[in-house]
């Protein structure tokens, strides 16, 4: 339902590849609530992914980025504000992947150059993203800047490797450079920690159909989808969540803090 939550905003996109993608999901939902925005990926996933449709879709234009190179995000960002008109109201981090993770590797018998190059595009990119849009004094006051996470930084999911590691990672920094962005520019930054989804990348994780059905098992309202989590990015974008900042936002269904279900238990009765 379009109520205009973000209209006149301006925004960049990172991380929409498909139609699996969250970011793809929030593309569309920022687009029905009035947003303008740029959307960006590494240039090796644009040629993987179906980007240029959902750019005509939503009367967007693609820059592409790598957003482990500062020198990228410099473009990108200056562009964006000249494409757009004007400083940016949001971003969103969606971004991750585990070299470790595609190759097979045990995460206790890790490639480190493979941990390295993960770290950096899954969490050490969200700084980079932040200290060069700051830099660049291109957000606007009270504008939201968004990443997403899971909760494998808390709990430990054997085979989400160093994944874990560094969506750990990504909330310290959404912590710590929340507050310097909320000193300096009243700008909020906060981690959404969303159920496991079936994106492209989710579905590179051994076991991960297994996660998604004993977590919609283990959770009241069972588990959040793509589309349901695109909401929640938009209203954490809106002026409705200005005092939301340095937080990690579980959209979960309720499985973050529940211990058991009903559902479990009978589940095992049954072996």
């Amino acid at each position: 339902m379009a109520n205009n939550l973000l209209e006149g905003k301006r925004g960049i996109i990172f991380g929409a590849l498909n139609s699996q993608s969250i970011a793809w999901h929030v593309a569309e939902k920022a687009h029905e609530q009035g947003a303008r925005f740029v959307l960006t990926n590494a240039p090796i996933a644009m040629r993987m992914g179906e980007i240029n449709g959902l750019a005509e879709k939503t009367g967007s234009k693609v820059i592409p980025a790598d957003a482990t190179s500062v020198e990228d995000l410099e473009k990108l960002i200056s562009e964006s504000m000249e494409i757009l008109g004007g400083k940016i109201d949001f971003i969103l981090h969606s971004i991750g992947m585990s070299v470790n993770v595609r190759k097979g590797n045990h995460y206790t018998n890790e490639n480190y150059d493979y941990t390295m190059k993960g770290l950096d595009v899954s969490a050490l990119s969200f700084h980079k993203v932040m200290q060069t849009a700051k830099k660049l004094d291109a957000m606007n006051d009270w504008g939201s800047i968004v990443a997403l996470t899971y909760i494998a930084a808390q709990r430990v999911f054997p085979d989400y490797n160093d994944m874990a590691d560094n969506k750990a990672y990504l909330e310290s920094i959404a912590r710590s450079f929340g507050y310097h962005f909320g000193v300096d520019k009243k700008v909020r930054v906060n981690t959404i920690s969303q159920s496991p989804t079936m994106t492209t990348a989710g579905s590179g994780v051994k076991g991960f159909s297994e996660f998604i059905s004993f977590s919609d098992m283990m959770s009241p309202l069972g588990n959040a989808d793509a589309s349901a989590c695109a909401d929640y990015c938009v209203t954490l974008f809106s002026d409705l969540t200005r005092y939301v900042t340095m937080q990690n936002l579980f959209h979960d269904g309720g499985f973050s803090n529940t211990g058991v279900t009903q559902q479990v238990i009978e589940r095992f009765s049954e072996e």
